[in-house]
């Protein structure tokens, strides 16, 4: 069967190929934006692609070291949620950008540019990138069903291989399916966070004050080492792939007019709701903060802990039941997107193409495998380690996604005249080298601890 292909109007001199297979191709162009509307029916047609990349910095990867960071600094990293959210609005404005103005996905790019060789090395980092998020999504339902429903880890990790067949029922109905049960579990999890915030009574002073950036973070080596973990918790690099491939599931003007219109509003979607995100990031270190820090419990690190501990803290008999709640929502949703990531670097990276139910079970199972296998040798209570493994592996790749993505966004003979401005380039390249920066040292730090003991 022939593959659906698409030339990208004027960025064919800076690209190997002129012509190449759609990103996504059955949800490619699937969505209608009304060439006439106003600005609001605008920002409807465009939202939701923001949302599916928002789900990865809120995945239960992020609770460990968002409940460490309140549990024993209080609200002092609010400043480091704050800090890592702007650095994803940037670098999703990127990853549109590139999707729009190239007609290419990140992974298609790095194919049609980069050597063969370099180019399965990116696929196979990729893929464990991948591998390492559906890790945590795993773990992290499992911990969810355990809590609500008293379910063996080992049985709850089994029981979400099952949730490919929702992933496919959506996939055939249209992408707007999808969007809007990633939206209806993201808008469960803020709600319930929402009800504990207000339960929880925090200091409001104390959340302000916490989003100002403070220097005992980086004289702290404690503090910083949570700092930096959070950080890696919540720029993924899969996103990045992501993105660039989703918002051409927009039907808008190949056009140069069509294009920055796209770019616009995919910005304002992504922007929005990756601000949802920090609210979400930030309730849950502001629920420890409130709840733990100076009450006794500021080792609480661990997701099973926080939940035995938060209704006679609180005071309340529901507080823990939402928070397996939203924790069991916030798997499940990360679960949708590492689907549909997992697809599109397959296709985009190696130009090929596997039936959608054969590509879950398989990233399925490098997930679930070594879950199984570290619960059944260590037990249970080595859960939350896993996900912190989880999150080192993601740290590890983060910069093998950024390089690409500001080289490529930053070649005029790609993007034409979408090309980066200065100060984008300035502020982009400073950003990844950060981003490279603490999560090599997140990684020294990690290999010193464990050497240590």
């Amino acid at each position: 069967m022939s593959e659906a292909t698409s030339k990208p109007p004027g960025a064919e001199p800076g690209w190997r190929h002129a012509r190449v297979a759609l990103s996504l191709p059955e949800s490619h162009g699937s969505v209608a934006v009304p060439v006439t509307a106003g600005f609001w029916r605008k920002v409807l047609a465009f939202s939701g692609p923001g949302f599916l990349v928002a789900v990865g910095y809120m995945d239960p990867g992020n609770w460990a070291t968002d409940l460490a960071g309140g549990a024993k600094f209080g609200y002092t990293l609010l400043s480091v949620i704050m800090v890592s959210n702007l650095m994803a609005i940037l670098l999703q404005h990127l990853s549109i950008k590139l999707g729009v103005a190239t007609g290419r996905d990140l992974a298609q790019a790095c194919r049609d540019h980069y050597s063969k060789p370099t180019v399965w090395f990116l696929y196979i980092l990729c893929e464990a990138a991948i591998a390492a998020c559906d890790l945590a999504e795993v773990v992290g339902s499992a911990i969810g069903l355990q809590l609500l429903f008293g379910i063996p880890l080992m049985w709850g990790c089994v029981i979400t291989a099952f949730d490919v067949m929702i992933v496919l029922l959506l996939q055939h109905r249209g992408f707007r399916y999808i969007e809007a049960l990633v939206i209806t579990l993201i808008l469960t999890i803020g709600g319930c966070f929402a009800v504990e915030l207000f339960v929880a009574q925090p200091d409001l002073g104390g959340v302000f004050r916490g989003f100002i950036p403070r220097l005992e973070i980086l004289r702290n080596s404690e503090m910083l080492y949570v700092a930096i973990g959070i950080l890696g918790a919540t720029v993924m690099p899969h996103n990045l792939y992501l993105h660039s491939s989703i918002i051409q599931t927009r039907k808008f003007a190949q056009n140069p007019a069509g294009k920055r219109e796209a770019i616009k509003f995919g910005t304002i979607d992504s922007t929005f709701a990756l601000m949802f995100a920090l609210f979400i990031n930030g309730a849950i270190l502001v629920l420890a903060a409130a709840a733990f820090h100076g009450n006794g419990h500021e080792q609480v690190g661990e997701i099973q802990e926080a939940f035995h501990l938060l209704d006679g803290v609180l005071g309340v008999t529901f507080a823990s039941t939402l928070f397996a709640l939203a924790l069991l929502a916030s798997g499940q949703n990360s679960t949708l997107t590492g689907t549909l990531a997992g697809q599109i670097v397959m296709e985009g990276f190696l130009n090929i193409r596997l039936r959608p139910w054969l590509r879950r079970l398989i990233t399925r199972a490098i997930a679930i495998v070594p879950a199984l296998v570290v619960i059944g040798c260590f037990g249970e209570s080595k859960s939350t380690q896993l996900l912190l493994a989880s999150q080192v592996c993601l740290s590890m790749q983060l910069g093998f996604a950024c390089w690409p993505l500001m080289r490529f966004t930053g070649e005029k003979a790609k993007m034409g005249e979408f090309v980066n401005p200065w100060w984008i380039k300035l502020l982009g390249w400073t950003v990844t080298l950060v981003i490279i920066g603490l999560n090599v040292k997140l990684l020294l730090d990690i290999a010193g601890v464990t050497g240590g003991n």
